[in-house]
Parts: structure tokens; sequence; C-alpha cells
């Protein structure tokens, strides 16, 4: 394979675009890891009273994920996020006005590789959230695994990402003054598997819980679609049925963790690495599908109001896929 180097002479900017790309894969890939190792060895060492404290302290903020978190501003518009939002560059688009007295959930879609629109979008404030949307504060649900981890957990907290337990998602949209948006990415881990080039396939037909918890708070429920998100990375080839995909189905279903095998590019080449492709991701809001509060929702509820939900998810993609490079033959397909 031949390796195309990339060019000794390029801009400055371009060089800590990549470097905040680089050090948020590094946090999405391997940062638990080493704040797992280094609460372990804290445990072991002189310190380890240091250890015994923290672990009290994690006693005490165990609700913590599931009661809004506890983000940090500072963190949130820090000045590396721009360098991460140009290196795409990373677009947030608003279609109407959202009345920030009331508490939303946007269904995000497709969930892609890394969630790097989500992250971008909902997790920092490089691409103008609290500008496009007053008065709202946006959460982005993450797999409870990962706030069982020391000190990565404080980290991840500070950027607005919750539990996506059922409990954390019911604690947002039942704020009683509003102003509440809780981000699913409804896909999942099972549909990063097929997140790749092209990919328009996305996993929610049988994804109806965050409905259902729309209906019982009546939170008003909006489709969120990011052009771009799957034409991140390249991902090996694991279609239905074969070897590679029942061992990673066999895996999410074991660990609660999708493990797809990816590739992008490098730091100091364009030929292979970890780090996404430099390719537009616009994220697009989409309207507010109006939701009437039923603390019971029957089935029929339920259903009827995902068949909106789908109907509002296919508009929002269909209005402006020619605005972002999607073939006007191509469509969304549900599984």
């Amino acid at each position: 394979m031949k390796i195309q180097f990339a060019p000794l002479n390029i801009p400055l900017r371009r060089r800590l675009q990549t470097a905040a790309v680089l050090q948020w894969v590094f946090s999405f890939l391997a940062l638990a890891q080493c704040c797992l190792a280094g609460y372990v060895l804290l445990c072991i060492s002189n310190w380890w009273v240091l250890a015994a404290l923290y672990a009290g302290w994690l006693y005490l903020d165990r609700d913590t994920p599931t009661s809004g978190g506890r983000r940090s501003e500072w963190l949130r518009n820090c000045s590396v996020w721009k360098h991460f939002r140009d290196y795409f560059p990373l677009n947030l688009i608003k279609t109407v006005d959202l009345d920030p007295d009331s508490n939303y959930i946007f269904g995000f879609h497709p969930h892609g590789v890394l969630v790097a629109g989500g992250f971008g979008n909902f997790c920092t404030e490089a691409s103008g959230f609290s500008s496009l949307f007053p008065g709202l504060t946006p959460y982005l649900l993450m797999l409870p695994f990962w706030f069982r981890i020391p000190f990565f957990r404080d980290y991840i907290m500070c950027g607005g990402l919750v539990s996506s337990e059922k409990a954390s998602l019911s604690y947002l949209v039942s704020a009683p003054r509003g102003g509440n948006v809780a981000v699913v990415a409804v896909g999942g881990a099972p549909e990063s598997l097929d997140a790749r080039p092209g990919a328009l396939t996305l996993q929610v037909l049988h994804r109806k819980g965050f409905i259902k918890l729309a209906l019982k708070h009546g939170a008003q429920l909006v489709p969120v679609f990011s052009f771009g998100e799957n034409e991140l990375f390249d991902q090996m080839t694991n279609p239905a049925g074969s070897p590679l995909r029942w061992l990673q189905d066999h895996l999410q279903r074991l660990m609660g963790v999708a493990l797809p095998l990816f590739t992008g590019r490098g730091v100091f080449q364009y030929s292979f690495g970890l780090l996404p492709y430099r390719q537009p991701i616009h994220t697009v809001v989409g309207r507010p599908i109006p939701v009437v509060q039923t603390p019971s929702p029957t089935k029929d509820d339920i259903d009827r109001l995902h068949s909106l939900y789908l109907e509002g998810l296919t508009a929002v993609f269909e209005d402006n896929k020619d605005n972002y490079g999607v073939a006007t033959d191509k469509h969304l397909h549900f599984i």
C-alpha cells in the first residue's frame, strides 16, 4: 500500500485542528482505560488513602449521572473545541425556533462510529448551540458503563454527558420549568457497526423506549439528522451473518459496547490511522413533533407517535439532502 504523507508546510491552524481531534479520539478510545489503570495504581501505592477517599466520593455521587450530571461551562467553551469544529468542519443548522419553556428529546441519527456530530454540537459550544437555541440546555446520553470508571466519569460529565438509563432521561424531560434537551443516539452502539461512507441504514423501527418516555412526560420530539456522520471512517466489511459480524454482535450483547473495526487517517499521513477524515458534518435539527402528555401510554399511542417521528425524520433528510451532497435517488432505510 502506498502511503500518502502530509506535507511539511501545513499551516499552524490545521496542525492545531489535527491536535484537537487527536485528543478527542484519545479521550474516546483510551482515556477511560488510562483513568482506570491510574486508579488501580493509586490503590496499591502509598497514596492509597486518596483512592479510598475517592471511592467514598463515588458512592456519595453515584446518582449524579442520572440526575443531570455536573457540567462545566468552562470546558464546554474551551478554545480546543473551535479547532475540533474547524477540522471537519462541523455545522449545526436550525430549521425552526424552539420554545425554551418546553423539554425536548432530540433523536440523533445516524450514530456513526464515534458520534462526532453529537459530541461537537451538544457537548461543546463550538457550533453555537446556546446562541441558536437560547434558554435550552443540551445533554448527550451515553452508556451507563462509562460512568462507573473513576475520574473518567467526572471528565465526561463536564461536557454535559449523562447516563442513558431510563431514570436519567425521565429526570431531564420531567423538569417542571422546561429548557432541557436530551439528545439520544437512537440507533445506539449496534448502529455503529453499519457506519461507513454512503450508509443510510438506521436502526430505529424497534427503538420505541424514548417515544414512550416522551409521551409519559409530554416532551417534544425533535428528529436530528447529521449529514456526513458516516463519511468520517471506513470500516471492515461485516455483512449480517458473517463471522466478524457474529463476533461483534456477541461482544456487543456481552459488554454493551460495540467494537467496529474502522480506519481513517493518521497524524502525519493520510493513508491509515484512527483519526476521522476531514469531511464536513452538517447536523440539521428538524421541526418538533408535538406530544400530548399521556401518563400511561398504550401500545397504539406509542406506535402512532413513532410513525409520526419516522415521518419527521424522513422529512428532515429529504428536505436537506440536496444541500449536503446526497444524491436525489438516495433514501433512508429503517430496520
